[in-house]
């Protein structure tokens, strides 16, 4: 076989190749056609479904270990629990909390200016509104927003940044506050 011919199969099946990348990502991960941008929204997309089966794998594990998982959140924090968002935030490199229950795990981080959020939970209708609600209530303007899911569970990834210097909330009460928007929906969600 002559080496045009080989490159052109070669070329055939890239293209081959990278079609079924696409047809088996979300739409929302690949922004142009061309191949670094499929490329780039599958690495992406395979990031995500790796975040949420690592997050499914540790709640199934702690089911496990506690048949009788308590409503109550659990608080881990990383850092100072009194550090606010708006006071010399470029000097942390990372201050982070997570508030973890039977209902939602919310985990908040420090990234630069920005703050990072991730929520997984049993899908619950309405829910990504209350979320939001909570945010804006808080001061916070949501930059980027990422939801996958994978059948009963969704993860949300929020970037979300601080409006002006005036609020003195911790990462630890954020990421309480968010907890909190489940409280309501935690008797229907038992129910089911």
């Amino acid at each position: 076989m002559s080496h045009i011919a080989v490159e052109r199969n070669r070329r055939r099946q890239m293209n081959e190749h990278l079609k079924v990348l696409r047809s088996l990502t979300p739409c929302f991960y690949i922004k142009r056609g061309d191949q670094a941008s499929i490329i780039g929204g599958v690495i992406e997309f395979i990031k995500e479904l790796h975040q949420v089966l690592q997050s499914l794998e540790s709640k199934k594990k702690r089911k496990s270990l506690s048949p009788s998982p308590s409503p109550r959140p659990v608080l881990q924090l990383s850092s100072q629990p009194d550090t606010p968002f708006g006071i010399g935030l470029e000097n942390f490199k990372e201050l982070a909390a997570s508030c973890n229950s039977s209902v939602a795990d919310v985990e908040a981080k420090i990234s630069g200016s920005n703050v990072i959020l991730r929520i997984i939970s049993r899908r619950i209708p309405g829910q990504i509104l209350k979320i939001i609600d909570v945010l804006e209530k808080l001061s916070f303007e949501v930059l980027h927003l990422n939801i996958s899911s994978m059948e009963e569970t969704v993860l949300y990834s929020f970037v979300i940044k601080m409006i002006g210097l005036e609020c003195q909330l911790s990462v630890e009460e954020l990421t309480l506050e968010v907890q909190q928007s489940f409280r309501s929906d935690a008797a229907y969600a038992n129910e089911i």
